[in-house]
């Protein structure tokens, strides 16, 4: 399959995401196959959270505009420039996705495709509606698709290689089940933002993106905070309050009045805004509706400490401390080249 026929049809893709990009839909006679589409999707958006409580319209939203700003022809042709594409592996490659966040599970998916691999997809049964749709669209735009995109319901068999997505234990098992093939296998990360108390307000205000985005339910998510002794936070909650809103989501502030009452029955010393509480705490996963935070007096001390923890690390937040270091608010709208846990997934697929 040729590889520009690849390409234009991501750019496609991309054509039609944008036209959901905003709270108001707005159809373009320009846009490919929306007589067929448009409407269909436009329901799955408004109802996703029927089938996912989690999946609010306004995060759904949020999901596919990262992907419109994604699938432009000069983001995939960038994309694709680092790579030697004149072989196809046409391998057989299974993909077990995560459900936490909508469409978590989409990158691999159009890796596996450009790549020239035939995708085997094992749906989270958190995330079973937006990416079918997505790949019949794709499968529509482009036939030569059909065949080289499946999804599995039942076990699967007959992969060359895998890449999963799961928890720390679930990484275990398919550590042992996937070990005689080449494999990806992805286990819990979190993000941690390092903070000097030079922050401009707007920058505190980004932070708050990196935060609260999806609820805090993705790797990407900070959930952790590297501060100086005697750092004022003050100043910090003045930032998060742009996202206050978030307390009158029910799933929310369910899950925030749960864990403010755990962690006040143990007597653990908190600092709480009304919708956000943080708590000194030397883990990087905190619970949903809190962030923990710890102080420093060397920040090489959180260099090396971070440098030491990569396995654990997704994300760090900074002005430009370290130099992996991702822009406040930025951490939920990665680049098709920036890669979950920094392996370079084209990389692997494209030597099957």
């Amino acid at each position: 399959m040729d590889l520009e026929a690849k390409k234009k049809a991501f750019v496609t893709l991309g054509d039609f995401l944008r036209q959901f990009a905003t709270n108001e839909f707005v159809k373009s006679e320009k846009v490919e196959h929306n007589d067929t589409f448009f409407s269909s999707f436009e329901t799955l958006i408004e109802t996703s959270v029927h089938y996912n409580g989690w999946f609010v319209k306004e995060q759904v939203l949020f999901a596919i505009q990262s992907w419109a700003n994604a699938l432009t022809e000069e983001n995939i042709n960038q994309w694709c420039s680092a790579y030697d594409f004149s072989i196809e592996p046409l391998k057989k490659v299974g993909l077990i996705l995560a459900g936490n966040v909508p469409l978590v599970g989409f990158h691999d998916l159009i890796s596996v495709l450009i790549s020239g691999n035939i995708a085997l997809v094992k749906l989270s049964s958190n995330d079973q509606k937006l990416l079918p749709l997505l790949a019949e669209y794709l499968q529509t735009v482009e036939p030569q698709f059909a065949e080289r995109l499946l999804f599995i319901t039942g076990k699967m068999e007959g992969f060359d290689a895998v890449i999963a997505t799961g928890s720390n234990n679930t990484a275990r098992y398919f550590d042992y089940y996937f070990s005689n093939v080449p494999h990806i296998i992805r286990k819990n990360r979190n993000s941690v933002a390092i903070l000097t108390g030079e922050e401009t307000p707007e920058q505190l205000t980004e932070l708050s993106k990196d935060i609260f985005t999806y609820y805090g339910l993705g790797c990407r998510n900070v959930s952790k905070l590297f501060v100086p002794r005697g750092y004022d936070f003050e100043a910090f909650f003045q930032g998060m309050y742009a996202q206050k809103d978030v307390i009158f989501y029910e799933k929310y502030a369910h899950n925030y009045d749960y864990n403010k009452a755990v962690f006040l029955m143990s007597e653990f010393k908190l600092l709480d805004n009304g919708f956000l509480t943080i708590k000194e705490d030397v883990s990087y996963a905190s619970p949903i509706s809190s962030v923990y935070y710890e102080y420093y007096d060397d920040m090489e001390d959180v260099i090396e400490r971070l440098k030491n923890d990569h396995e654990k690390i997704q994300c760090i937040v900074s002005n430009k401390l370290t130099a992996d270091s991702i822009a406040f608010g930025q951490t939920q709208s990665p680049q098709l080249w920036d890669y979950a846990d920094q392996v370079d997934t084209l990389a692997f697929l494209l030597k099957l």
